[in-house]
C-alpha cells in the first residue's frame, strides 16, 4: 500500500530492533522502503540491508555534510556501489548551508559531480536542501533539459521554487513535520503540489509525525504522513497510497506498473475508462504521453476497449457510489452506445451518472444525441476551456467551428439532464470572468474553474 522513499535504517538507533521495525512496517501497510546512504561506509551497509530484506531498496551517494574531503575519485566507488541490482538512485546528495560541516565549494563540487554520475548511469537523484535555495536552484536549472529525474526530499523551500521544480517534472516529498501543529505554512506549500508529483517519506529516524513526535521515527509511521497529505488534498488515504506508490515505480522502478483500469475509484465516485480515443488534441492532455491518473493506468488501445458487460460487472451495485462517471482520457461519446448500455444499468439499479465530455458528441455521432441523455445521464460536464473560438481551436487542435458545436451541444443537452457544468482552465491567458458570464447568462449552465497544472 505505502512506499517510504526515505528512511535511514542504518542509523545506530535501529541496530537492536531492526527486525521488529521491519515487521511493524509490514503490519502497517508498507510494501517497500528506500534507504539512501550518506557516505561510502553507509552505502555498503545499505547494500547489506537490501540483500537481507526483500522490501528494501537503496540509494548511494555522499551527503553534503560528508563532503569535506571530496574529490572526484570518489565517483568511481559510488559507481561501483550503484551497479548493485537493488540500488535505484544516487543519493542522498545536495547542499546544506545550515550547518558548517563542509565548505560550500566542496558541497557544490560533490553535488554537481554526483548529478553527472546519475545522468551517466540513468538513475534518479535524491536531493537534500537546507538554507541553500539560491545555489541549489541555479544548479538544478542548469540540468532542466538533461532528462534528469530528481526527488526533492523533506521539502522546505519556497512556493516559487516549488513551482519551478514541478514545471521541470521533479518529485517532491514531505516528512512527518507536515503533521506538526505549527506547520501551517508547510501544509500550504504541500497544497500546491499536485498529487502526481508527490512521494511519501518518513526520513527515519528523524522528524517523527504526530502522535509519536519526540520518539524515534520509523517506516510504520508513514501512514500518518499519508493521512495528512490526504487531508490537505481532500483525498482518501487509499488514493494517496495508490498514487504515490505508482509515482515511486515511475521514479525508481520499485514495484510494478498496474494493469489497465477499466473502472477506477476516486473518493466515493467510480469512473468509467470508456476510451483513449478523442477527436481533439488538447495541448494540456496527457492521454498519449502519460495516460495515468492517481495511480491508475488508463492506457488502452482501441482493440482493448471492453464491452458494456465488463464495466457493468466491475460496477456491481452502483448505489454504493456517489456517482458513476464516464470519463477516462478519451471522449466517451465516441462509444456512445456502450455508454448508454452502462448508464441504463446504473439508473435501473438506483445509481447516479455523470458524463465528462468535450461537447462534440453530435458531430462525432453525426446526429443529435442529446435527447438520448434523458433518464440516462444526470449531470453533463463540458470542457468549455475558453470563451474565444480561435483560442479554443488552438488549445484543442481543432477547427474553429467546433467551438459553436460545443456551445450548441450544451444548450441542447441542458433540457434533458439535471444539470450542465461547463469548465475552464486556470491558465493566465484564459479570460475566466468573461467565460463565466457567457456560461451563466447566455447558456444557463453552472460554471467551474479547473486548476491547470503544467
Amino acid at each position: 500500500m505505502f512506499v517510504d522513499t526515505h528512511a535511514h535504517l542504518f542509523y545506530p538507533n535501529f541496530k537492536d530492533d531492526l527486525d521488529q521495525v521491519m515487521q511493524r512496517a509490514e503490519e502497517n501497510g508498507v510494501d517497500y522502503i528506500l534507504v539512501p546512504a550518506t557516505d561510502l561506509d553507509t552505502a555498503a551497509r545499505v547494500i547489506d540491508l537490501t540483500e537481507k530484506y526483500e522490501m528494501i531498496y537503496g540509494a548511494v551517494g555522499i551527503h553534503p555534510h560528508e563532503t569535506k574531503g571530496w574529490d572526484d575519485s570518489l565517483l568511481q566507488k559510488i559507481e561501483e556501489f550503484a551497479k548493485h541490482e537493488k540500488i535505484v538512485a544516487i543519493g542522498e546528495i545536495g547542499l546544506d548551508y545550515y550547518y558548517d560541516y563542509s565548505p560550500k565549494e566542496n558541497q557544490i563540487a560533490a553535488f554537481k559531480s554526483q548529478v553527472e554520475l546519475a545522468l551517466k548511469l540513468d538513475l534518479p537523484v535524491i536531493v537534500h536542501n537546507r538554507d541553500s535555495d539560491q545555489d541549489l536552484m541555479e544548479i538544478i536549472n542548469s540540468y532542466c533539459t538533461s532528462g534528469l529525474k530528481a526527488q526533492f526530499h523533506c521539502y522546505s523551500g519556497t512556493i516559487e521554487d516549488l513551482r519551478d521544480l514541478i514545471s521541470m517534472n521533479y518529485m517532491i516529498s514531505f516528512t512527518g513535520n507536515i503533521t506538526f501543529k505549527n506547520a501551517e505554512d508547510l501544509r500550504n506549500i504541500l497544497k500546491e503540489v499536485n498529487i502526481h508529483h508527490l512521494l511519501l517519506e518518513t526520513d527515519s529516524p528523524f522528524l517523527t509525525p504526530v502522535p509519536f513526535r519526540g520518539k524515534r521515527n520509523e517506516p510504520a509511521y508513514i501512514k500518518y504522513v499519508a493521512e495528512k497529505v490526504a487531508e490537505v488534498h481532500n483525498l482518501n488515504v487509499e488514493d494517496v497510497a495508490k498514487t504515490t506508490a505508482f509515482n515511486t515505480f515511475r521514479m525508481f522502478g520499485i514495484g510494478s506498473e498496474p494493469e489497465t483500469a477499466f473502472t477506477y475509484k476516486i473518493k466515493n465516485s467510480l469512473y468509467i475508462n470508456v476510451t483513449n480515443r478523442c477527436n481533439a488534441h488538447c495541448v494540456f492532455c496527457r492521454r498519449k504521453s502519460d495516460p495515468f491518473l492517481k495511480g491508475y493506468n488508463l492506457k488502452m488501445e482501441r482493440s482493448e476497449e471492453p464491452g458494456a458487460e465488463v464495466y457493468i460487472k466491475e460496477i456491481g451495485d452502483p448505489a454504493e457510489y456517489d456517482e458513476i462517471v464516464f470519463c477516462g482520457y478519451g471522449e466517451p461519446t465516441i462509444r456512445w452506445n456502450v455508454v448508454k448500455q452502462i448508464a441504463a444499468y446504473v439508473k435501473e439499479k438506483g445509481g447516479r451518472t455523470r458524463l465528462n465530455t468535450n461537447g462534440h458528441g453530435n458531430h462525432i455521432n453525426k446526429l443529435d444525441i442529446t435527447p438520448e441523455f434523458r433518464g440516462l445521464i444526470d449531470i453533463v460536464s463540458i470542457s468549455f476551456n475558453t470563451v474565444e473560438p480561435k483560442q479554443y481551436a488552438e488549445l484543442m487542435g481543432l477547427e474553429t467551428r467546433m467551438f459553436n458545436e460545443m456551445i450548441n451541444f450544451a444548450r441542447n443537452v441542458k433540457q434533458y439532464v439535471e444539470k450542465v457544468v461547463m469548465t475552464v482552465l486556470s491558465m493566465d491567458k484564459i479570460k475566466i470572468e468573461r467565460a463565466r458570464k457567457v456560461v451563466e447568462e447566455k447558456i444557463g449552465a453552472e460554471f467551474r474553474v479547473r486548476k491547470y497544472v503544467e
